[in-house]
């Protein structure tokens, strides 16, 4: 598809394969674990290229398709798609780092890859020194001889702050860095890191891509075809290829994420502003404010919106906070993102509960603090429904 096409236009565009003459509309479920050779020689070849298809670990029709959609999406050379979205972030950390090795990672991170990267330093000394990702300057002051990574999230989990992509990512291949960038919460539609000099990117394809709260899958997109071809066969290892139907789900939802991530952008502004204005709410962290901190780069790097997720401080502590969610009405006490429905958590108690009360506290996060995940309800309901929660 020619680069100039526009992403909500390749979401729905897949590629899609010809049987004889005759093309299927949408992407057809290859619900099968193997694929059988007229010849053995044809199938000792197929076994160890990511081209072709031999056995579900290596590839299948339909996860291919996929693969090749988010491809797309996000400019790169190729995809792996996976299991989960912590399934392409540990494979890829698994294949470029090795033991001794260090990260530089921003601290405003989602909780489990935080967990992920505290483990990888307790089993194989991969330490991992955390900066705050404002300026530049920090990547060169935190290197080491042995540093291979560098470690990003477009828009952080939950309390959306917003790197400056582009500049870090310069700093990252000065230094010779693999830089990795989680584009989960913008989604293709928001964001495009691999043009802006991102080495890796990864999502968690349960969230905007899929859409429908309905699967569980992850993807990673890589800018350069060697890494891709190094993590492909790691996972030949590991094993965390995407099921068919899986990535048949997510194909599905991948038709809408244009209009959808429009209509998560525009109820999750409407709904910040509004809670900026109620007595009951300390501070709202999103960047569409005017003062949130990284408002001037999310107007620079995100145009087409900044995806459906903020975070709030309930005024009071941990009783208000506990009140306030078990009187929403619409919205549902759940994990998770990027679904129809709108959704709330307390980070310190889920996503992030790996993390101690001062790494919390570090990253902005309280007992009073609620993730929201906004969905596509009518955004007068979701008002008066956190108005009288609230109230």
């Amino acid at each position: 598809m020619p680069a100039s096409r526009h992403p909500e236009t390749r979401a729905i565009h897949v590629e899609i394969p010809d049987l004889d003459g005759a093309r299927p509309l949408n992407v057809p479920l290859y619900q099968t674990a193997n694929f059988a050779y007229d010849h053995t020689e044809d199938l000792a070849e197929a076994i160890n290229r990511p081209e072709s298809f031999a056995y579900l670990r290596n590839s299948n029709p339909t996860v291919r398709a996929l693969e090749n959609a988010v491809t797309s999406l996000e400019g790169g050379a190729a995809a792996l798609a996976t299991a989960s979205g912590m399934g392409a972030i540990h494979t890829v950390l698994h294949t470029v780092l090795s033991s001794g090795d260090h990260v530089i990672a921003q601290k405003h991170l989602y909780g489990g890859t935080f967990a992920l990267l505290k483990d990888l330093a307790a089993r194989f000394g991969i330490e991992t020194t955390y900066i705050d990702a404002q300026d530049p300057a920090e990547v060169a002051a935190a290197l080491r001889p042995t540093t291979k990574v560098l470690y990003l999230e477009t828009l952080s989990n939950p309390t959306a702050q917003v790197t400056d992509l582009p500049a870090f990512f310069a700093a990252g291949q000065e230094a010779g860095l693999v830089s990795i960038v989680d584009n989960t919460f913008a989604s293709p539609v928001g964001c495009r890191p691999i043009e802006m000099g991102a080495d890796v990117v990864v999502h968690s394809s349960t969230k905007f891509l899929s859409g429908h709260c309905d699967v569980l899958g992850g993807i990673a997109v890589f800018a350069d075809a060697g890494l891709h071809r190094s993590v492909w066969s790691r996972s030949l290892e590991t094993g965390p290829i995407a099921d068919p139907f899986a990535a048949w789900l997510t194909l599905r939802g991948l038709g809408t994420l244009g209009l959808r991530m429009r209509r998560h952008h525009e109820n999750a502004d409407a709904l910040a502003r509004f809670l900026s204005q109620h007595p009951g709410v300390e501070k709202v962290h999103w960047p569409g404010l005017e003062d949130h901190p990284g408002h001037a780069i999310a107007r620079r790097l995100l145009p087409n919106g900044y995806g459906g997720v903020f975070a709030i401080d309930v005024a009071g502590g941990r009783k208000e906070t506990l009140e306030f969610t078990r009187r929403l009405q619409l919205a549902d006490r759940a994990v998770s993102l990027g679904g129809y429905k709108t959704l709330v958590q307390q980070p310190s108690a889920t996503s992030h509960r790996s993390m101690d009360a001062e790494g919390l506290r570090a990253i902005g996060i309280t007992e009073g603090t609620v993730r929201i995940a906004v969905g596509l309800e009518h955004i007068d309901d979701l008002c008066a429904d956190f108005a009288q929660a609230l109230d």
